[in-house]
């Protein structure tokens, strides 16, 4: 009968849940020695993401000053004809700029041509003080910027009715401090409560010294034509260009020499200038975080797999192929990796997330940098517990043993 040896037994298979627990053996025995290598990748990572997220916090906040700057703003405005006077925007501009593809949002105003503002009716005619009336639309605020300093803006049952919000200029000179029903000022002869005054608006200085009521109830009281005099119009910081060429050809068809466009704000390029040089600081920080997050990865995992050279020699002398050595190491360095790795995102996302928060900046995070942090701790964790692993594996199991 033949018998049976050692020699002639095939080494056992190992399959992925045995891989699994094979790589937590070392964590579950060596918890302190476990966290503290966890602990090294996670500070790895976490100064990676938290330099990385600080810079975009950084950069968004500065983003969104110069967009309070008007940098997507542009306005359209009627010119002069070829004889010198004074041309008009079509009834339809406002709707025709509004079709334009890159637009995000559009109002207008529509100066009221002798419609003076006074406090009472017992001011002479000719003080004007300056103040002029305007038919304005209901979304202005939000193209505009423009905000209340007190009361509401009108609103579309508001804007058919005798209600008035004052610019700060305005509401200065006539003397109202406050918006009240029984408030009321002089536009055009008619008299109009006050339901709001603005704050200065410094994208649309002209507000400032404006009476403005509803689009309707400027046609219906004061004998407004219904033509604007002041387009305004928001798009994408890219498309600022490819929207200006269009303007005058889309306000006006017949006569787009007749029409004033503005020029794209000095703030625009400010921001893309700041975006060019944020984009370059981020992506040289990122590469130098992760350069120094990987060297400390790779250290830890070096050094907690040779530390167990003597463990690996008596898993050899018991009969553990060199496959199976390397499997368990691979394994181990891999489930502290992404351990260490997950911790150190979460950890520099906590750190990110409060700092904003003390600057006031809107927290950003980007996702390619967990994402690549994530990664790139693995990929450095197997190469640093494959490197050790496959040295020790190639070695006979007396040697390993004898390995102080």
């Amino acid at each position: 009968m033949k018998g049976t040896s050692a020699e002639e037994i095939p080494p056992a298979g190992l399959r992925p849940g045995d891989v699994v627990r094979g790589g937590a053996v070392g964590l579950r025995t060596r918890p302190l020695r476990a966290v503290l290598s966890a602990l090294g990748i996670a500070i790895g990572i976490a100064a990676m993401v938290a330099v990385v997220g600080i810079s975009s916090s950084s950069r968004a906040d500065l983003d969104r000053t110069l967009a309070s700057l008007g940098t997507n703003l542009l306005t359209v405005s009627p010119g002069r004809t070829m004889s010198g006077g004074e041309a008009k925007l079509p009834a339809r501009a406002e709707s025709m700029v509004a079709r334009i593809g890159p637009v995000t949002s559009v109002s207008a105003i529509g100066q009221v041509p002798d419609a003076h503002v006074y406090r009472t009716d017992r001011i002479p005619e000719a003080e004007t003080g300056g103040l002029a009336a305007y038919a304005v639309r209901t979304g202005l605020p939000a193209t505009t910027g423009a905000r209340l300093r007190t009361g509401t803006w009108l609103n579309a049952a508001t804007a058919r009715y005798p209600a008035v919000v004052l610019g700060a200029t305005a509401a200065e000179r006539l003397g109202v401090g406050r918006a009240a029903p029984e408030v009321r000022v002089l536009v055009g002869g008619a008299w109009f409560t006050v339901v709001g005054i603005l704050e200065p608006a410094p994208l649309a200085p002209e507000l400032d010294t404006g009476a403005l009521v509803g689009w309707r109830a400027a046609k219906d009281r004061l004998g407004f034509d219904g033509r604007a005099t002041t387009v305004y119009m928001r798009s994408a910081d890219a498309a600022v260009e490819e929207v200006q060429s269009v303007l005058g050809a889309t306000a006006n068809p017949a006569a787009p020499n007749e029409v004033e466009v503005s020029r794209p704000s000095d703030a625009l390029a400010a921001k893309r200038a700041a975006g060019e040089a944020f984009t370059r600081l981020l992506l040289g920080v990122g590469a130098v975080a992760l350069l120094v997050g990987g060297v400390g990865v790779a250290n830890t995992m070096v050094i907690s797999v040779l530390e167990r050279r003597a463990e690996i020699g008596l898993r050899r002398a018991l009969g553990a192929t060199r496959g199976h050595i390397r499997t368990q190491f691979l394994a181990e360095s891999l489930l502290l990796s992404a351990l260490g790795g997950a911790a150190g995102a979460l950890l520099g996302a906590g750190v990110t997330a409060s700092y904003a928060a003390s600057q006031s900046w809107p927290p950003v995070i980007p996702a390619w940098t967990l994402a690549g942090g994530l990664a790139a701790t693995l990929t450095v964790g197997a190469l640093a517990g494959l490197y050790p692993a496959l040295h020790a594996s190639r070695l006979s199991p007396t040697t390993a043993l004898a390995t102080p």
